[in-house]
């Protein structure tokens, strides 16, 4: 079986390119999605995956941009590692119940998908300048 990378890119530039086109978006949504898209692999580094998992259930409504791309970042993690009930209300007792290795692979996958969001961010919002607060 041969690996082919558009299966991590593919779920990514959909789900940003979803976010980007979403009717009544305003420049701070915007800026927040970029932001958020660009900032998830430092954090995921820095935090782990259950301090994001939790970090999305903790945004505020004003933060709404941010909360909608960690969404989609559990969305296609799921969607490519196959565990269910990630990007749900069940995915922080999911990530929680993991054995330690699942776990670690689970998070090696998670900056893999990272890497491409930061990637596709600066692509699909390319014409979107400033600070994402």
């Amino acid at each position: 079986m041969t690996f082919d990378p558009r299966t991590i890119a593919t779920p990514i530039y959909q789900a940003l390119n979803e976010l980007r086109t979403l009717p009544n978006q305003d420049d701070t949504r915007l800026k927040q999605q970029k932001g958020q898209s660009v900032e998830l692999y430092t954090y995921l580094s820095t935090w782990g995956m259950m301090r994001l998992k939790a970090e999305q259930t903790a945004l505020a409504d004003n933060m709404r941009g941010k909360k909608q791309v960690v969404q989609k970042f559990f969305e296609c993690l799921q969607e490519l590692s196959g565990i269910a009930n990630l990007a749900n209300e069940q995915g922080l007792v999911t990530l929680k119940n993991l054995d330690t290795d699942e776990y670690l692979g689970l998070t090696g996958l998670g900056l893999a998908l990272a890497q491409e969001f930061s990637f596709w961010a600066t692509a699909i919002y390319s014409d979107i300048q400033g600070d994402s607060n």
